[in-house]
């Protein structure tokens, strides 16, 4: 069997999907048509397929000798931004867009099943192809939660995301911590509404925000190792209703994020220190507030034994020259597989400067090379074959 023949004899369907797909955008949870033509191809497929946590989709293929399960998983949701690629094949749904890449992990996944099927007989353990809805809020953890780890139960988990910040034609992957854990925050600051043309009779909320924003930069500078990195981002500011008036309150909204295990029992414990500043600059201007996280998904963890596999396989798919040890501080959901099964989730580079693929994740012009949507595939298959062998 040759995989990179077959690979390529499929190149102009793997192609198509990832344009269909991209013309038919649908928000987290609201998958419908694309979770419907997923569930179409794997049953035309041979596959035994189940819809899972509302729009996901998971396909079983089993090989014809026993084994181990391997898991490999593919986001479907797009994101709530305006198109303005100008492709032939642009989003038809205003307002949504596929603008990170998930339209390629579902392509490459569903030819990855096809040739995999045509290729049971070699198989030895089973494959589990995994559609998770909702990536971009954290739908991971409602998958886990309904099983998909289970039934078979998974031995290892694999995933792929195509990254633009890295260049097309190389690969990156590391072992350990390697995508950084992700919670949002939502602070209050209530102080007393009063006239700014006597601001002695009243407590104004803007001392404390504006001492809280550069304060709680010292915790990632001056209270934290550098080596262990971590972000605190402030996103959103509301209050106030005219310039005349110091209003009662303020909401301040952000980010945080950091690349090791973190929670209260940490010696690092950022949400702590942060908790810790706030509550001091409001006494200290006679403020109270109110702080709330929302996590979003922890640190993503990559086993050591399945990242030599994958490691193994880049450098016959990319070349050694081209593996990239590579870490960054994007939160990922697929954080909740690994944190309960080996696994290991990398980057294929999808920047192009020569096809305008420059565009950051997110933005409303961006695009991939889909030159690299093939060795994306041949990553999965090489993945699977170096576990289940």
């Amino acid at each position: 069997m040759n995989l990179k023949e077959r690979v390529l004899e499929l190149e102009s369907e793997l192609i198509q999907l990832r344009r269909e797909f991209h013309r038919m955008p649908e928000l987290g949870f609201e998958e419908f048509k694309t979770s419907e033509k997923i569930y179409n191809y794997l049953q035309k497929l041979g596959l035994e397929v189940e819809k899972i946590t509302q729009t996901g989709v998971v396909g079983l293929l089993e090989g014809e000798k026993s084994g181990k399960t391997v898991m490999l998983r593919a986001d479907m949701d797009a994101l709530p931004v305006k198109e303005a690629t100008g492709l032939d094949f642009a989003s038809e749904n205003d307002g949504v867009m596929h603008a990170c890449g998930h339209d390629g992990h579902m392509a490459m996944l569903l030819i990855t099943a096809k040739i995999l099927a045509e290729n049971k007989d070699k198989i030895a353990g089973k494959v589990k192809f995994v559609f998770q809805p909702n990536e971009e809020e954290a739908g991971a953890k409602y998958m886990v939660a309904d099983g998909v780890l289970k039934e078979p139960t998974v031995d290892a988990v694999f995933g792929i995301h195509l990254w633009a910040p890295i260049n097309a034609g190389t690969i990156g992957v590391s072992a350990g911590p390697f995508m950084g854990l992700h919670e949002n925050f939502v602070l209050k600051i209530k102080g007393q509404g009063g006239h700014s043309g006597n601001p002695h009779t009243a407590v104004d909320p803007f001392l404390p925000m504006a001492n809280i924003i550069q304060s709680v930069q010292m915790i990632q500078t001056r209270e934290i190792d550098i080596l262990k990195p971590t972000l605190i981002m402030f996103g959103q500011i509301e209050g106030g209703t005219a310039p005349n008036i110091i209003p009662g309150e303020l909401k301040i909204k952000g980010s945080m994020r950091y690349l090791y295990q973190g929670g209260d029992d940490s010696k690092e414990c950022p949400e702590k220190r942060f908790e810790r500043i706030v509550s001091n600059i409001c006494q200290a201007h006679r403020a109270s507030y109110e702080l709330e996280f929302f996590p979003s998904n922890s640190t993503l963890i990559n086993d050591p034994e399945t990242t030599e596999i994958v490691k193994a396989a880049a450098v016959d798919v990319f070349g050694a020259e081209n593996l990239i040890n590579y870490v960054c501080m994007a939160g990922e959901d697929f954080a909740e597989f690994t944190a309960e099964v080996p696994g290991t989730f990398y980057f294929i580079g999808a920047g192009n400067k020569e096809k305008d693929c420059i565009y950051p994740h997110h933005h409303p012009k961006f695009d991939i090379d889909e030159d690299v949507l093939t060795l994306g595939v041949e990553m999965h298959l090489k993945s699977v074959f170096n576990f289940l062998d």
